[in-house]
């Protein structure tokens, strides 16, 4: 039904739908937190059977969540994820970051490697990104105290707040540094609940801003007793030595955000509503310093959930890859391919029909992309799936 609608050109009767959805379902999302969902119905369709690099109960875990995923210089998978030890606590309580390494472009993979373990407390949200200048992988995170949640981090009641970390690895992420705090240099003291993407980052590659590293990230603040969502820039221009705040976004109401490269060095800012089941657009023509008026992209509906935007110059056109549970709720996890700049989006692939919710994009190959998801059939938390891409099963 939505692939029908997304496709009319009559924009006008998508809004009166999804507006109507929306008011449907206002009571139980408006005080949903930005990063975390709940169990959607089960898809009628049978799915078909997943490849799980992080299975729930895997290495005494009660479950893993919040995927992300890059390709080292080496020609490495490195795959990362929240290992959370009891699934009722949420995005809060003991959670450690983990990540696994393919050496053989996903066919095999590592045993995990703990990057991050805290204790009772919370480590998280990362974003990595392959530097290709020194091939260091750069690797950016969230932590909170382990009893305090999103809930009380936005009202003030909280022990602690979240906190910023960066980390690095020298050697194709089979070490880690000792994680430094960065809270002081990309937060502002009044932010307060705070994320790292949590998707891949990347390094822009042509233009004034060459080489730049751009973490996308998002925050809350409270006005008058309302809570507001901003989505941010954080980024590094000496190697990831040290790391500087962008500008927020213009307007608020968006929250979870992905970020990719366009021709000559034009960034793109796809972001999660607050409001809607459609995904909000932004520009920046200043290396994500500043960003352009977010609006709304009536071809990718969203169920209030995190995506993944990546863009690949080779071949023989610039295309750009976009990854979400493409529906009103969290199920149908689907690729689409826009190759104008995501000024329309004709080509999709559809990864898993079940539930489903975050996932992130990598380049293999000139002619293969992979994706990792969260996905299941019958929660969309069974564990954090695999699988690659063909880019001529596109349809």
């Amino acid at each position: 039904m939505w692939s029908s609608f997304l496709h009319t050109g009559k924009p006008v009767l998508l809004v009166i739908l999804l507006m109507s959805i929306s008011a449907c379902n206002s009571a139980s999302s408006a005080e949903e937190p930005p990063g975390q969902g709940d169990n959607p119905p089960k898809s009628e369709e049978e799915p078909k059977a997943l490849t799980y690099l992080f299975e729930e109960g895997m290495a005494g875990y009660d479950v893993f969540r919040i995927p992300a995923i890059v390709k080292t210089t080496e020609g490495t998978l490195l795959a990362f994820a929240e290992a959370r030890k009891k699934r009722s606590n949420g995005d809060s309580g003991n959670i450690d970051l983990v990540v696994r390494r393919s050496e053989d472009g996903g066919q095999t993979w590592g045993d995990i490697i703990t990057i991050w373990d805290d204790g009772d407390h919370t480590c998280g949200n990362p974003v990595p990104v392959a530097d290709q200048q020194t091939g260091k992988v750069h690797l950016l995170m969230t932590w909170n105290h382990g009893d305090d949640d999103w809930g009380s981090i936005n009202n003030g009641t909280s022990k602690d707040t979240r906190r910023v970390f960066y980390t690095c690895s020298d050697d194709d992420g089979l070490t880690w540094k000792e994680p430094d705090e960065i809270t002081a240099e990309v937060k502002k003291p009044h932010w307060r609940w705070y994320g790292t993407g949590p998707v891949h980052g990347i390094q822009i590659k042509e233009g004034t801003y060459k080489g730049r590293l751009v973490i996308p990230s998002y925050f809350t603040v409270m006005k008058g007793g309302e809570r507001k969502d901003y989505s941010h820039m954080i980024f590094s221009d000496d190697g990831g030595k040290t790391w500087k705040p962008g500008t927020p976004t213009p307007q608020s109401g968006v929250g979870e955000c992905t970020v990719a490269e366009l021709p000559g060095g034009r960034l793109m800012l796809n972001m999660r509503s607050s409001h809607s089941l459609v995904r909000m657009v932004a520009f920046s023509e200043d290396g994500g310093e500043s960003w352009s008026e977010p609006k709304a992209d009536y071809e990718l509906t969203d169920p209030k959930s995190q995506a993944s935007l990546l863009s690949f110059e080779g071949g023989e056109e610039p295309r750009l890859f976009f990854s979400n549970a493409a529906s009103a709720e969290r199920v149908n996890m689907t690729i689409k391919m826009s190759t104008n700049g995501g000024e329309s989006w004709s080509k999709q692939y559809g990864v898993h029909s079940g539930p489903s919710a975050y996932s992130d994009l990598v380049m293999i190959l000139e002619d293969k992309l992979a994706i990792l998801y969260e996905g299941g059939i019958k929660r969309p938390y069974e564990g954090i799936a695999f699988e690659i891409v063909s880019l001529d099963e596109f349809e």
